[in-house]
C-alpha cells in the first residue's frame, strides 16, 4: 500500500487541551516497523494525562500524542526486520525496555529502568493514523480477532499480570474492588485461571450489573454491603479502583496466607493495618503494567475464555478524542470508548 508524508493526529499540546494536527508520518528505525493503526482503546491514564498533564512522576512537559492500547497493520518496517512481516495484523505491546539491564536478562522487562512507554512523555503514543513500534512488541495476531481485539489485548494483560501476581488458581475465591474495565477484566481472568467464587465491588448500579454478566459471581455495593461475612474468605484480593477506603475495607476478607494486588491507581500514600498483614502473612503486592502477557492475553481472546469485545461502549474519530477521554465522566453507562482513526476520513475534507 502506498504510505502518505503526513497523517492526521491527535496531540496533547496542554492540560485539557488537544488538537487534530496534520504531522509528517514517522519512519520506521532498525528494528522498528510503521503500524497503519486501526483501533485503539482509551485508558484512565490517557484521560489523566489529559485532565493534569501528570501522573506520579511523569509529567507531560510538551506536546505528545496519548494512547497506547492498540491493534493496526504493519504496513513499512526498519532495517533488520523480515520485509515478510508487512501486512500483518498486529496488537501492541506498548513499552520499550533496554533490554540490556539485569532485569531485561532475567524476563522482568517491564522493571527496567530505562523503559519507554508509548503515550507517556516524551514518547508519543497512538492516538493517530499511523505509529512506530518495537519489532518484537508488534505481536501477530490471528485473522479470527477484530481490530477492536487487537486494540484489548492490552488491558487484557493488565488482568493477566495481577492474576499471575496474586496467584489466582484452581478454586480460588477472589475478591475484586472497582468494577470499570480492568475490573471485569480482571473477573473473567481469574475464572479463567480456575477462580471458583469472583465477587466484585463497585458503587455504582450500572457497573455491578456488567460485571454480573461478565464474570462476577456476587456485585456488591460497598454503601451497603457487609464484607464482615466474608472475613478470611478470599484467596485472592484484586484493587482496580484506587480507592483507599475501598482497599482497607477489603483486607480483612483475605484469609492467612492470602495475596492482595493492588492494580488501581490511586492516592500516593495509604495507612495499611501492619499487625493483620504480618499475623496473618498475607502478601501484599502492585502491579506495573505487565510482562510477558501478550501470547496468553491474545488466547484468552481468540478462544473466548474472555469477552473483551462487550466492554466497547463507543466509538470515536481522531477529531472526537476529547470527548471519548472524558466519556466515562460524561456517560453513566459508558465501560469501555475505542478510538477508530479511519472514522476520521471525513476530517480530512
Amino acid at each position: 500500500m502506498s504510505i502518505p508524508h503526513t497523517m492526521l493526529a491527535s496531540v496533547l499540546t496542554g492540560p485539557k487541551t488537544i488538537e487534530l494536527r496534520e504531522v509528517e508520518v514517522p519512519v520506521p528505525q532498525p528494528g522498528q516497523v510503521l503500524v497503519l493503526v486501526t483501533a485503539v482503546g482509551v485508558c484512565g491514564s490517557d484521560t489523566h494525562f489529559y485532565q493534569t498533564g501528570a501522573i506520579g512522576d511523569i509529567v507531560v512537559r510538551g506536546p505528545i500524542v496519548l494512547g497506547h492500547e492498540t491493534g493496526g497493520q504493519i504496513v513499512a518496517v526498519g532495517h533488520g526486520v523480515d520485509p515478510g512481516r508487512v501486512g500483518s495484523r498486529v496488537a501492541v505491546e506498548p513499552q520499550t525496555p533496554c533490554r540490556r539491564c539485569d532485569y531485561c536478562k532475567r524476563g522482568a522487562y517491564h522493571l527496567c529502568r530505562d523503559v519507554q512507554f508509548y503515550g507517556a512523555w516524551p514518547v508519543d503514543g497512538s492516538f493517530s493514523e499511523y505509529a512506530i513500534v518495537d519489532d518484537d512488541f508488534a505481536h501477530a495476531i490471528p485473522d479470527a480477532m477484530t481490530d477492536e481485539q487487537a486494540a484489548l489485548v492490552e488491558p487484557v494483560s493488565v488482568a493477566v499480570h495481577a492474576a499471575r501476581r496474586g496467584g489466582v488458581a484452581l478454586g480460588s475465591r477472589v475478591l475484586v474492588t472497582g468494577a470499570g474495565p480492568i475490573g471485569v477484566l480482571c473477573a473473567q481472568v481469574a475464572r479463567a485461571s480456575g477462580a471458583t467464587e469472583i465477587i466484585i465491588s463497585d458503587p455504582v448500579a450500572h457497573r455491578r450489573e456488567f460485571a454480573l454478566a461478565h464474570g462476577a459471581d456476587v456485585a456488591l455495593d460497598p454503601a451497603t454491603a457487609d464484607l464482615d461475612v466474608y472475613a478470611e474468605h478470599f484467596d485472592v484480593y484484586i484493587d482496580a479502583s484506587g480507592n483507599g477506603p475501598a482497599i482497607l475495607s477489603a483486607l480483612p476478607t483475605i484469609r492467612p496466607g492470602g495475596t492482595a494486588v493492588l492494580v488501581g491507581m490511586g492516592g500516593l500514600q495509604l495507612e495499611i493495618p501492619i499487625a493483620m498483614i504480618q499475623h496473618r502473612e498475607i502478601t501484599l503486592t502492585g502491579t506495573f503494567r505487565y510482562v510477558n502477557t501478550w501470547p496468553a492475553a491474545i488466547e484468552l481472546i481468540v478462544s473466548g475464555a474472555i469477552d473483551a469485545t462487550s466492554l466497547v461502549t463507543g466509538r470515536y474519530g481522531l477529531e472526537d478524542v476529547e470527548e471519548a477521554l472524558l466519556k466515562s465522566t460524561t456517560d453513566p453507562v459508558s465501560i469501555k470508548t475505542m478510538i477508530i482513526p479511519p472514522l476520521t476520513a471525513a476530517a480530512r475534507g
